[in-house]
């Protein structure tokens, strides 16, 4: 694979993860604030909805496949947890350095424009961060064995799609470099 579309690709998998982070982050954020809870709690509750969102947004394409939900979550598990776990970190943190940003009001511009621009900085940190798992053949390369219909199988247990008469139809570039020779075959 080029650098050029591993980056692509990280970018692609960085905005699904910004996606289903945004989406709990943002809840999380209202729903602390708008009942007046601490800090930390506000915090925790925006970064539970991250996970849940996050994971929820890799879920549902892979039970589509045909895999079965422990399966189709356990993918979601080792497909996004580093990312997405970078992502609220540097979200969060991001937050609490702006003075003011946790305490002002839903109705606070303070609220919001601290809002996005953590999330902008947490998706900027966190593309290197999964170009790094794709080019190993982790990160949300584990997901793209699941592309496709059904090609199921352990996340952990096989490299590509584990069926050799696929081999040559485009997706061993999503298996990193140390993949792409194994011609999808089992580990």
């Amino acid at each position: 694979m080029t650098n050029a579309n591993l980056t692509r690709l990280a970018i692609t998998a960085t905005l699904h993860c910004l996606t289903g982070c945004a989406i709990g982050e943002v809840l999380g954020m209202v729903i602390g604030t708008a009942l007046g809870w601490s800090d930390p709690a506000t915090i925790g509750l925006a970064v539970g909805l991250a996970f849940l969102f996050g994971y929820s947004l890799t879920v549902r394409p892979v039970l589509r496949s045909g895999v079965p939900l422990r399966t189709a979550v356990r993918v979601a598990l080792v497909a996004d947890t580093v990312s997405i776990a970078v992502m609220e970190v540097v979200d969060n943190g991001v937050m609490l350095a702006i003075p003011g940003a946790m305490e002002a009001g839903l109705a606070s511009w303070v609220f919001w424009v601290s809002l996005a621009g953590a999330l902008a900085v947490a998706f900027v940190v966190t593309v290197p961060v999964n170009r790094a798992l794709i080019a190993r053949g982790r990160g949300h390369a584990v997901t793209h064995r699941y592309h496709h219909g059904g090609h199921g199988g352990s996340p952990v247990d096989r490299a590509g799609h584990g069926h050799e008469e696929h081999a040559g139809h485009g997706h061993e570039e999503h298996a990193g470099p140390d993949r792409r020779e194994a011609g999808h075959a089992h580990h």
